[in-house]
């Protein structure tokens, strides 16, 4: 028979359904729980990305961590099978520790012992300004749900070490920014069949903005998604102040600088619009460094593994790639890019996360199909 005790959550009155909460509501297998932390420096030296995710009805976690030093991207992934503690947000050598809820976090990867000079780090990530719900997020796919989730966002600062190649990078206050946010729900995991669904409704085009930008007295959140027309699916923006209510800045219209040749934005304009007498706003984002979702952190289109994937128990893999040749990884184009920014806002400058992705038709910026680039 199977284990179905109780589990130590159960003692706690977190309950919202007649079940253990060892089990979900949903049987869909794309259910997921998961995290991502952004931790970069302000002169776009490093970018540190890692998450965690749970995916209940697969019965797999796993977690990963890269690091984009100059050309070169270190990656460690780790996975392994499900079990009950869910309090515990480790897999392999990495971990998250959940000090203060909302507030801090230390996030560590352990060294390999094969390889000393391999990555590690030990961070201290501490939240600045209260986290924000994103909008519920919803896609479908002719008629059926494949997305639903639910995403809270958060900035704050950073201090610790990151260890590569021999070297330590001290993480000091006021010259490092970390972003955040955690989502849960259904998304697509690999496995799922295509079927009549996806046959007869292709994905025509996808375009994807999500910025979170974090100021000295303020945190800025812009997010965006738009179907191939233009159509606009998703979208927010708003202003969070520690002691006074939150902005919200309408509508926004975004302009981006692509580097000839490609989908890679060098820079872009958020146009905003300020409540009450209706002032517009600009936020100038400026790219400092990129990495690339789909290499080594797992997400789609990833060829080498992707997240939910059943690989096996104590799965654990350490590799480094080559950013500077773009042709070594080309699904990469065909992903959602994170790309570490400078960003000014009514004379203030900030720094943020600027994650965008845009593949297949859009006709507002002039893009054809999956084979269209700027000119």
């Amino acid at each position: 028979m199977p284990d179905d005790r109780p589990v130590a959550l159960d003692e706690y009155p977190v309950h919202q359904v007649p079940l253990s909460m060892k089990h979900l509501a949903t049987g869909d297998r794309n259910a997921y729980d998961r995290c991502i932390f952004h931790v970069f420096d302000h002169q776009g030296r490093a970018l540190l990305i890692l998450g965690l995710g749970v995916y209940p009805n697969v019965g797999v976690v796993d977690a990963y961590a890269t690091l984009r030093l100059g050309d070169r991207l270190h990656a460690v992934r780790a996975s392994d099978a499900l079990g009950d503690d869910r309090m515990r947000l480790a897999v392999g050598p990495l971990r998250i520790l959940v000090e203060r809820p909302l507030r801090t976090f230390v996030l560590s990867c352990a060294a390999d012992p094969a390889d000393p000079e391999g990555l590690s780090y030990e961070i201290t990530w501490t939240a600045d300004f209260p986290a924000l719900w994103e909008p519920h997020h919803l896609q479908r796919r002719g008629g059926r749900l494949t997305l639903e989730g639910k995403r809270f966002v958060q900035a704050g600062h950073c201090e610790g070490w990151i260890r590569i190649g021999g070297e330590e990078i001290r993480l000091e206050r006021g010259r490092w920014t970390g972003t955040r946010d955690r989502s849960w729900g259904v998304r697509p995991i690999p496995g799922e069949e295509g079927g009549r669904l996806a046959q007869e409704n292709p994905t025509e085009g996808f375009h994807w903005l999500w910025c979170p930008v974090r100021f000295e007295d303020r945190f800025l959140m812009v997010v965006v998604q738009e179907d191939a027309d233009g159509y606009r699916t998703l979208n927010d923006a708003t202003l969070v102040r520690n002691a006074e209510r939150d902005l919200q800045l309408g509508w926004p219209q975004t302009d981006i600088t692509y580097r000839p040749g490609s989908r890679h934005p060098t820079s872009a304009v958020i146009h905003l619009t300020r409540p009450g007498d209706r002032k517009p706003m600009e936020l100038d984002v400026e790219v400092l460094t990129s990495s690339p979702l789909a290499v080594g952190a797992g997400y789609p289109p990833a060829d080498d593994w992707q997240h939910g994937t059943w690989v096996g128990r104590d799965w654990t893999d350490r590799r480094a790639y080559d950013l500077s040749d773009p042709s070594a990884h080309p699904r990469a184009a065909y992903g959602v890019i994170d790309h570490a920014a400078r960003c000014t806002l009514d004379g203030q400058v900030g720094h943020g996360i600027f994650e965008h992705g845009s593949f297949g038709r859009h006709d507002p910026s002039g893009f054809a199909g999956f084979d269209s680039v700027a000119p």
